[in-house]
């Protein structure tokens, strides 16, 4: 049996979070829940974001579902984020994002493409100084990160049929790091059948709109992976559809891209299809493909009937939209 913790988090990421376990247990999946505090409620709660207990339970774990955490950064100068850690603790180096129109009439573009993100670099160190009139920020970009990411855009468009791979930089301006992140992405994609692509950033954020249809894997660094994996969200559907994970070699987190939106926690106006949808990856990252494909045909079914929440044109909240789901969930 395998062993998942929960985190559910702040925010809206208790309520969707409760809809995933739902739908992960009306599929008759054979795991055993473990539960982990995290984010602002736990150190509240506990004086601490991530808890040592959190991070032992963790190790034991095959994987994790995790909701959202509120990042209190206009009141804690000390706050360091636990998300962040948690990649660096167990090199959780891909974030992995695929977007999908669910349905015809939810977002505006048919879009159907998988955003493999490098997830431990880049603007992401953290790493600041000041200088004289200004801030000094440090990017990353090492060969290794570079290989490790490609690799596994490689791994993930032959496992799902996928016929080309682009990467997406911008070595016209950032010529060393970017380029040696192109250099590479040439390297180890020629052998591999895939039809290999490049869009400079600015492009690919263009493509999306005007060519959906030519993209099918975007490998990227860090901050540029962020930035177009929402931009491919709103174009089919909001966050609200938008499910990812972050995975290393022998573990990996899976959560919506959307982030606790404390503006409507409580108030049972959470999508909590982006939850569902991160629960269903997970089970087939845990060897429960036929599972996790069931989850995925009930979106487009209860999508198709009018079971929706308010961002995709229903007026469920998301109490009544898992029950509505569950029950076509019943049917497929």
């Amino acid at each position: 049996m395998k062993r998942v913790t929960v985190i559910r988090g702040d925010g809206i990421g208790p309520e969707v979070i409760a809809s995933a376990l739902e739908a992960v247990r009306a599929v008759d999946a054979d795991i055993e829940i473990m539960e982990a505090g995290m984010g602002l409620a736990c150190f509240q709660r506990t004086g601490s974001y991530l808890p040592q207990e959190t991070l032992d339970l963790l190790e034991e774990s095959d994987a994790a579902l995790f909701g959202a955490i509120t990042s209190p950064v206009a009141y804690d100068p000390s706050y360091r984020s636990p998300l962040l850690h948690l990649r660096k603790a167990f090199d959780l180096f891909a974030n992995i994002r695929p977007v999908r129109r669910w349905h015809r009439t939810v977002g505006l573009v048919d879009l159907d493409v998988v955003i493999v993100r490098e997830n431990t670099e880049g603007m992401y160190t953290g790493v600041e100084r000041e200088v004289e009139d200004g801030v000094i920020t440090e990017r990353k970009i090492t060969r290794r990160a570079c290989r490790r990411i490609v690799d596994k855009g490689i791994e993930i468009c032959l496992g799902e049929g996928r016929r080309s791979i682009t990467c997406v930089h911008k070595s016209n301006v950032l010529r060393r790091s970017d380029g040696m992140f192109r250099e590479i992405f040439r390297e180890r994609v020629a052998g591999s059948g895939l039809e290999a692509k490049e869009l400079l950033v600015d492009a690919a954020a263009a493509a999306m709109v005007q060519q959906p249809e030519k993209l099918e894997c975007l490998i990227t660094l860090n901050l540029y992976g962020d930035i177009l994996s929402d931009e491919a969200a709103a174009l089919t559907g909001g966050l609200g559809f938008a499910p990812s994970v972050n995975m290393g070699d022998g573990f990996a987190l899976f959560e919506p891209t959307h982030g606790s939106a404390p503006d409507i926690a409580g108030q049972d106006r959470a999508n909590p299809v982006a939850a569902i949808l991160s629960a269903a990856m997970m089970l087939d990252y845990l060897g429960m493909p036929a599972r996790a494909e069931r989850i995925e045909r009930t979106v487009t079914e209860a999508l198709e009937i009018g079971v929706r929440t308010f961002d995709a044109g229903g007026r469920m909240g998301t109490k009544e939209f898992t029950k509505g789901f569950l029950e076509v969930l019943d049917t497929v």
